[in-house]
């Protein structure tokens, strides 16, 4: 037994001596172990992210991109970045918490990244607590194309309401009439969205100026409450004109005149 646990072991070192031989890594260290461990961010630069001057607060927060090295340009990397930011953090205005705005960054001046309106939507939390029971759920979607050629499909929803001392608990519309409703939603986005530029079309969704024109237009076939321009995506952009988007974001405020009082001859 003692000789052959003994060949056993000599068998072992034999095998073990062949195996360095033929590998001559198990003998080293492991491989790339000293190398230099260098920290990704050391290779990194921040910029500013600008939203236009459409809202109070311009300097929405800061992104991270990789420097310049070779042909692969650092501003390239940042062009076409979208960020989501509450309309609350823009406006300063704590009820105006359930927007969330969507800027896409469309120049790099300097550290900057100069941005641009691409796109709205409703937190989750607002649109569940429209939705109630013993009434009807009306939504609507049409595609409109602005003054300077900018193609956005808006998402409009409403309810309907209790006409003035109904006594009746439920609120329910008929399909003829959510159908005449749809389409006067229709109409009047089309008016209101093609009539000015996209400024003014985002000017007009933090008022919810379309809401209040559907709510008028709406009346005669079912009075409707909550209508709001829930989501609005962008579509289609015209060619990029670095004009345009420095008006966008000049600070400048227009001279409107001073108020004077009338003199009576």
């Amino acid at each position: 037994k003692h000789e052959v646990v003994c060949y056993v072991a000599a068998e072992a070192e034999r095998l073990f001596i062949m195996a360095v031989g033929k590998n001559k890594r198990l003998t080293k260290g492991k491989k790339g172990s000293k190398r230099k461990i260098v920290d990704p961010y050391t290779k990194k630069e921040w910029y500013d992210v600008k939203a236009p001057a459409m809202f109070s607060v311009r300097n929405v927060g800061k992104t991270i991109v990789s420097r310049t090295q070779g042909t692969k340009i650092a501003s390239d990397g940042l062009k076409g970045r979208v960020y989501e930011v509450n309309l609350a953090d823009l406006n300063k205005d704590e009820d105006q918490s359930f927007r969330k705005m969507k800027l896409r960054c469309e120049e790099v001046q300097g550290r900057s990244c100069l941005t641009n309106f691409y796109g709205m939507d409703f937190t989750s939390d607002k649109l569940k607590s429209l939705v109630r029971k013993w009434q009807t759920t009306i939504s609507c979607n049409t595609d409109v194309t602005t003054t300077d050629g900018y193609v956005l499909r808006l998402f409009v929803i409403g309810f309907t309401k209790k006409r003035p001392n109904q006594v009746k608990k439920t609120a329910y519309a008929q399909n003829s009439q959510v159908r005449r409703i749809r389409a006067a939603m229709t109409e009047v986005m089309q008016r209101e969205g093609t009539s000015t530029d996209l400024k003014g079309l985002v000017a007009k969704f933090i008022p919810e100026v379309i809401g209040k024109e559907i709510e008028k237009a709406t009346t005669g076939i079912y009075p409707l409450q909550n209508v709001f321009v829930r989501k609005v995506k962008m579509l289609k952009t015209p060619k990029f004109d670095i004009s345009k988007l420095m008006e966008l974001h000049s600070e400048a405020a227009e001279d409107t005149g001073k108020k004077v009082e009338r003199v009576e001859a």
